[in-house]
Parts: C-alpha cells; structure tokens; sequence
C-alpha cells in the first residue's frame, strides 16, 4: 500500500477506522527524515493490511504538539485506534518490518488501560 498524507482533518478517522496504522512524523528540512522516506516507502508496498500515514510536522504543528512530537522523524504505530508504539529516530528497513510482524501478532482486543 502506497503512503498516505495525512493531516489534523483526518488524523483520528485514519487511526480509529483501520486495525493497523503506521505513522512517520517528519519535515522537509530533516536529513534523517529524508533518509528514512524511501524505506517506509519501500516497506509499506509489501503490507497491504497496514495503513501507512506521514504527517509533516511542519504543516501539522497542532497535531504534532497535541502528539508531544519532540524529535523527528518519530514512528508511531496504532492497533484498534490505541497508541501501541512511538519511537523517535531512524529504523532501518528490517527495524520496521521486525516493528510490523510484532504488531500483526498483537491481540485482536487490545485490552483498555
């Protein structure tokens, strides 16, 4: 599945109406970012069940600061609409994909805290 932007508009629908979501937090100016872009890229083609959202910091700074994104880019992953991961810094490829088989074998009822 290809990435998708997305914004304060559709932020919560994307993360509430899919299972699996993925989130890259990153900015025009951001050399890691940069480098990290093609490998979720590359790595979103090979999961079709997982949504896989970028969020420019810059054009989305509300979101963002609502988020407590401090360092970018930063990685979050949500299942069932809940935060399940949020790490800032660079993941290589097999990073990510470690990240993805981990989250696919999380419980369908994630339990409420």
């Amino acid at each position: 599945m290809a990435t998708v932007d997305l914004n304060s508009e559709d932020f919560v629908s994307t993360i509430k109406e899919n299972d699996l979501v993925l989130v890259d937090f990153w900015a025009d100016w951001c050399g890691p970012c940069k480098r990290f872009s093609p490998i979720y890229s590359k790595v979103s083609e090979s999961h079709d069940d997982v949504v896989f959202g970028k969020v420019d910091t810059e054009a989305n700074q509300e979101l963002s600061g609502s988020l407590g994104i401090m360092s970018i880019p930063t990685v979050m992953a949500f299942h069932k609409g809940n935060m399940v991961f949020n790490q800032a810094g660079l993941l290589n490829a097999s990073q990510l994909e470690n990240l993805i088989e981990q989250l696919k074998g999380l419980p369908e009822e994630t339990p409420a805290s």
